[in-house]
């Protein structure tokens, strides 16, 4: 397998945690694609992953597989043992349904601020930029962490009792929201304890 990735980039880091719960790192060669030089945007990646987005896994029939749900989803089935993602109907719907809320109230967010209101990746790179929008994003990632805040104070993780992909998107929301300059309130303490006993796991660290 072979995974296209751009080092430090929240989502490449969210697929390395992954592998490396399912003690696959060492299964997957790394392609690094320089996004701050537009390779992304050029026609012999987007012919790979036409969102022109990182990261992006290879296997070795030549199928691409894009986004970091779907590869999790993927990498989390190859033992027949999806801890990652649910080994039941009901944990896979409860579990999917905590990754989509910190996705797209969290990661997502951050990620709309961070290119929105901010100068992002650079002209050459942020185009269209709609800063109100990016503001109102930004509250709308502050208002996730309190949620969050508020589910981790009745559970040690995201998703319920063990870690999941919820809590694999919901650190490396925070840690993007950490390099946009997004403030995680202070008062949020069950977050900040989930944040410090998450990244203590072997596979944040790394």
């Amino acid at each position: 397998m072979k995974i296209y990735e751009t080092t430090g980039f929240p989502n490449p880091a969210r697929v390395r945690i992954a592998l490396a719960e399912k003690g696959l790192t060492d299964q997957v060669t790394f392609e690094e694609v320089d996004v701050m030089g537009g390779a992304h945007r050029r026609p012999e990646f987007t012919a790979k992953n036409p969102t022109g987005t990182v990261p992006l896994l290879e296997l070795a029939d030549g199928t691409f597989i894009g986004e970091c749900s779907a590869i999790t989803e993927y990498l989390d089935h190859l033992d027949n043992d999806p801890v990652l993602t649910g080994r039941n109907a009901k944990e896979r719907a409860e579990i999917a349904m905590m990754q989509r809320r910190v996705e797209a109230g969290l990661m997502d967010a951050v990620g709309n601020y961070f290119h929105h209101a901010t100068p992002g990746l650079g002209p050459d790179l942020e185009v269209n930029q709609v800063p109100a929008w990016g503001e109102r994003e930004k509250d709308k990632a502050q208002k996730t962490m309190r949620y969050l805040d508020s589910v981790l104070a009745e559970q040690p993780f995201v998703a319920g009792d063990r870690f999941t992909v919820a809590d694999i998107t919901a650190i490396a929301g925070l840690g993007f929201a950490d390099f946009a300059k997004v403030e995680i309130p202070a008062d949020l303490a069950a977050l900040h304890a989930w944040r410090i006993r998450v990244t203590e796991r072997p596979s944040v660290a790394a």
